[in-house]
């Protein structure tokens, strides 16, 4: 489960400074160097430099090369810059810059297909449905506590509605928007559109336990609506990036990422342009966990076993995808990442779900996604309309981020790598299953390696609400 004017003035507010942001050109600023003539569609773009490049560095040479600054993060040195003028990335360096968008400008255009089943209307909502909740013992863990409001878990998605289930859990104050790779505020930047799929992930993990409608993992935390999906289903790098580095200025806890960072499924990091991604995402990451925050990420809907995939034929996703072979440097972001927890699926048997990806180190626990074609169907959570139904590893990992938000209720001293390992510890081993052939063909659908207390398909485990809270 969407970064010019060599005398520029810099403007530079207080909020701006609290957040560790530069501000953009002031309104009003020539966008374009006089001897910038070559016009084109604005573009967007990522540019990494060297660490420790100041602000000022950064944005002289941005604008150097025909473009126009609209953040730079200097704790991590990356900036999203813009420009028409289509020999930006030659004039700043195609190493170290890349556009999602010039991707796909001459491409067919395409929406990204969703990474989780269709929701499924619910009819008759109640509590008595969530089999998913009973599978990780959170009801019993609810009898000891609820989780604190002290914990903030970042929903990094496509925005969470003002559900009635959510309003009590829900922080306005912390919740941005980041579709220009910048981080907005304002309520309509991180309100969701187009997608129900940030606010069913927000339910899972918060739901309020007020006997009405459904119960969250962890219903006494706080969450943030971070929105990182734009409308046409995209979460590009520039989006991510600016919800790593917003849930870290804001005190977050835990973020929550049910997605893969388009348009590659796998981001290879010796291919031009990916390796852009790669770093700029890595290091937001990175920088997150430096201020304790644990990043919990879906292993992906493709069936693919993500330690030796071999091909991808999904990528790019923004235009004509082309099936091209992909080698170890080659990794599905941001579950990948050194410093993310990897979650997988399993249905209501706690068996690997069909759709669920898997790999041994890339995943670190597993937990309920549900699957259609298997007893209990898929997930019952909160959507802007209601409630309703999906299935996928999307629906996985925030069952995992509200188990880490209850583990950190209990723990407020645990920094982000000690949280991690209390999540790993707490989890029920689950062994590989002896036959795994899930439609009787006598072909076993995927095959399971490592030991039962970590392997390829559960990692360390299913995700346990009430060992979280009790060990």
């Amino acid at each position: 489960m969407p970064l010019l004017h060599r005398a520029r003035a810099v403007a530079v507010t207080t909020a701006l400074l609290a957040a560790g942001l530069v501000a953009s050109t002031p309104a009003g600023a020539d966008p374009v160097l006089d001897s910038c003539t070559q016009q084109g569609p604005t573009l967007r773009y990522l540019v990494v430099f060297p660490q420790f490049t100041t602000a000022e560095t950064a944005e002289a040479e941005i604008s150097g090369a025909c473009g126009a600054t609209t953040v730079y993060y200097p704790e991590i040195a990356v900036a999203v810059a813009t420009s028409p003028d289509p020999s930006f990335l030659g004039l700043i360096g195609p190493q170290r810059a890349y556009s999602a968008q010039a991707e796909g400008a001459s491409k067919r255009a395409v929406k990204r297909k969703k990474d989780d089943t269709e929701l499924l209307q619910a009819a008759g909502v109640r509590s008595g449905e969530q089999w998913d909740m009973d599978l990780i013992n959170a009801p019993a863990a609810h009898a000891i506590t609820t989780g604190s409001k002290s914990v903030v878990v970042g929903v990094l998605d496509s925005g969470v509605a003002r559900h009635p289930e959510l309003a009590s859990a829900l922080a306005p104050e912390l919740s941005a928007g980041c579709l220009t790779g910048k981080p907005d505020p304002s309520p309509a930047a991180w309100a969701p559109t187009t997608s129900a799929h940030g606010t069913h992930v927000a339910g899972t993990i918060a739901a309020a336990d007020d006997g009405r409608g459904i119960t969250g993992v962890a219903p006494g935390v706080r969450i943030a609506s971070v929105k990182v999906v734009d409308d046409d289903g995209f979460i590009y790098p520039e989006y991510a990036v600016c919800g790593f580095m917003w849930a870290a200025t804001q005190g977050m806890t835990v973020t929550n990422n049910s997605y893969f960072i388009d348009p590659y499924l796998f981001t290879c990091q010796n291919a031009p342009g990916q390796r852009v991604i790669y770093e700029a995402v890595r290091r937001a990451v990175d920088y997150a966990t430096s201020r304790n925050v644990l990043n919990v990420a879906a292993a992906g809907n493709n069936a693919a076993d993500l330690s030796r995939p071999g091909r991808d034929s999904l990528s790019p996703t923004n235009g004509d995808a082309q099936t091209r072979p992909v080698d170890p440097s080659c990794v599905v972001l941001p579950v990948q990442l050194k410093n993310v927890v990897g979650v997988s699926s399993v249905d209501a048997t706690k068996t690997k779900a069909s759709y669920s990806s898997y790999g041994l180190g890339a995943i670190d626990v597993t937990a309920p996604g549900g699957d259609s074609r298997a007893p209990g169907g898929c997930v019952l959570s909160t959507v802007p309309s209601g409630y309703d139904y999906s299935c996928g590893t999307s629906m996985a990992a925030p069952h995992a981020a509200g188990v880490a938000a209850l583990i950190a209720s209990t723990h407020p001293e645990a920094d982000a790598a000690q949280l991690g390992r209390m999540l790993n510890a707490q989890a029920t081993t689950l062994a590989c299953p002896a036959d795994y052939d899930l439609y009787g063909t006598g072909v076993q659908d995927a095959f399971c390696t490592g030991y039962s207390e970590y392997n390829s398909f559960y990692g360390h485990g299913l995700v346990d609400a009430l060992a979280a809270v009790t060990r």
